[in-house]
């Protein structure tokens, strides 16, 4: 047991916001008053806070009010000269553990969803990649506006930004409906549990897989599957953020901090995730790995023919997943997946059994608009010692983020000493 990372993950979760550096993002809504509570809660709790002003938020709330409760330099100026030669929004970047945006404005998202970055708060959030909490507040018309829930979904599903929801209120215009930003106690409740798990993997060997193989027919057909990657790359993204050593074998070419093999096949799979499986403390399997390939593989495009049929002989691929399973060692954890049209609970207890997994995900394919190709899912997670959650739609990466959760108390179970009677 790594005495080091324990004590450290306790202190971490006794107070998680203790010496870590919060960029406070302030945009120009009425509730940018609040933001100087706001910093003087954070850094009452331990955290070292750099508010950055919008050139609309200075409308709201004064550099000067800010810097009396952060103790630090209030940034606002894209173009300020401190007399150091690095970029300021880049050396804010950087240091940054966290970035929390409260309020944010329907303006704000648009800018962020689309990339814009026109002052020095939405550059520093395109430069840094420390995770990006929202906290959204506007009038209710405008939250509800199909353009800002698009760019909420964009936010939230493609860049992995994290919304602290609005709440039901009255609002400042005098409308009432969703719009008032979050409560300061539940924002800085959303931070201190984002923070809680910031490092609670570190140190871990995590072998992940991603995307559905393709088994060649001919140099230009293939068998496949309409796996995308998304869940397998969710979770190795919120893993790699949590501090563990990811390395993803996929099918999708991706472009990460951490190593990605790219493969393509089942064979080429199996012999990537075998030559890895030995290091690692665990294997989430999320990859689609083809059930069979052809037996023979044509040099040459195959043409058509008068025939109206084709005889293509299949042959089974080796199950990577059974494989591992029997050789997994006492301190490994393996979390397989089960993709069914049928039957899920009964399939997905059966695979678990017999391919002795430690925990299975299982979801219901023929439920439309989530599963393969989707940014949601929902899904049914079984453990071995007879745990049943079920988790209704939410975005892929949420759900990597309760594996990781899952993982987290496997492996302390794993460390815990035996009682013996």
């Amino acid at each position: 047991m790594n005495k080091n990372r324990t004590s450290e993950s306790n202190s971490e979760s006794l107070n998680p916001l203790q010496h870590r550096t919060i960029l406070l993002g302030v945009s120009g809504g009425i509730a940018a008053y609040k933001a100087c509570d706001l910093a003087s809660m954070l850094r009452r709790a331990g955290a070292e806070v750099h508010a950055v002003l919008t050139p609309n938020a200075k409308e709201f709330v004064t550099p000067l009010s800010l810097m009396t409760m952060t103790r630090n330099t209030v940034h606002c100026s894209q173009f300020s000269f401190d007399g150091q030669w690095r970029p300021e929004h880049i050396e804010l970047a950087k240091k940054a553990d966290l970035v929390l945006i409260a309020p944010a404005t329907a303006d704000l998202l648009a800018k962020l969803a689309n990339g814009i970055c026109d002052d020095l708060l939405t550059t520093m959030v395109l430069a840094t990649r420390a995770q990006v909490m929202l906290a959204p507040a506007m009038n209710p018309q405008m939250l509800e506006h199909p353009a800002t829930q698009n760019n909420l979904a964009i936010l939230q599903n493609r860049y992995r930004y994290e919304i602290i929801p609005s709440e039901i209120g009255e609002v400042a215009c005098g409308d009432w409906g969703a719009g008032k930003m979050a409560s300061l106690e539940t924002i800085m409740a959303t931070v201190g549990a984002r923070l809680s798990s910031h490092r609670t993997l570190n140190g871990r060997q995590l072998l992940v897989t991603a995307g559905g193989t393709r088994e060649p027919i001919d140099p230009v057909r293939f068998i496949g599957n309409r796996s995308s990657g998304k869940m397998g790359i969710a979770m190795a993204d919120a893993a790699h953020a949590r501090g563990a050593d990811v390395t993803l074998v996929s099918t999708v070419e991706v472009d990460r901090p951490y190593p990605v093999i790219l493969v393509e096949t089942a064979f080429e799979m199996q012999e990537a995730v075998e030559t890895e499986f030995d290091n690692c403390d665990a294997l989430v399997m999320t990859a689609a790995v083809a059930d069979f390939r052809p037996i023979s593989v044509s040099e040459q495009k195959i043409k058509k023919t008068e025939s109206e049929d084709i005889v293509l002989e299949l042959t089974k691929n080796p199950d990577i997943l059974d494989l591992l399973g029997r050789v997994k060692r006492k301190d490994q954890i393996i979390i397989g997946f089960a993709a069914e049209s049928e039957a899920l609970f009964t399939h997905a207890t059966e695979k678990l059994r017999r391919k002795n997994l430690d925990v299975i995900v299982g979801n219901d394919i023929t439920v439309p608009d989530i599963g393969f190709g989707s940014d949601d899912n929902a899904v049914i997670i079984l453990t071995v010692d007879g745990g049943r959650e079920n988790l209704s739609r939410m975005p892929k990466r949420a759900i990597a983020e309760h594996l990781c959760d899952i993982l987290l108390g496997r492996f302390t179970a794993l460390e815990s000493p035996k009682v013996t009677k």
